[in-house]
C-alpha cells in the first residue's frame, strides 16, 4: 500500500498522480504499485513540486511496518531514533503573532 499526500502542488502534478493512484480526498492519493513504480511516482514529485509539499508512505519489512518521505517546506521534519523513523516538529515562525 502506498500512500501520498500533497499540499499546494500545482494541479498538472495532481493529474500525474492520478494516472497511477486513486485520489481519494483532495492532494491525497493510494495504491499499491511496485517498488519501480513507486520511485518514479516520486522522481515525479520532485520534478513538478514547485512551492507545494509532499509526504509518501508505504509498507516495508521494517519494525514499525513502514517507511517514509517527505518533500518541501514544512514544520514536520523525518527524524532516525535508533533505526526507527519519527517525525520531529519544527518551532513555529517566529514572526507569527501568538493568539
Amino acid at each position: 500500500m502506498l500512500v501520498i499526500v500533497t499540499e499546494n502542488v500545482p494541479p498538472r502534478l495532481r493529474g500525474r498522480l492520478g494516472v497511477w493512484l486513486v485520489e481519494i480526498r483532495a492532494g491525497v492519493y493510494i495504491g499499491n504499485p511496485s517498488a519501480k513504480l513507486r520511485d518514479f511516482i516520486w522522481d515525479q514529485i520532485q520534478q513538478g513540486l514547485e512551492e507545494g509539499n509532499a509526504a509518501m508512505a508505504w509498507n516495508t519489512n521494517t519494525e514499525s511496518g513502514y517507511d517514509f518521505k517527505t518533500l518541501g517546506e514544512n514544520r514536520r521534519e523525518p527524524v532516525d531514533f535508533d533505526g526507527l523513523r519519527l517525525v520531529s516538529f519544527l518551532p513555529s515562525d517566529q514572526n507569527e503573532t501568538a493568539l
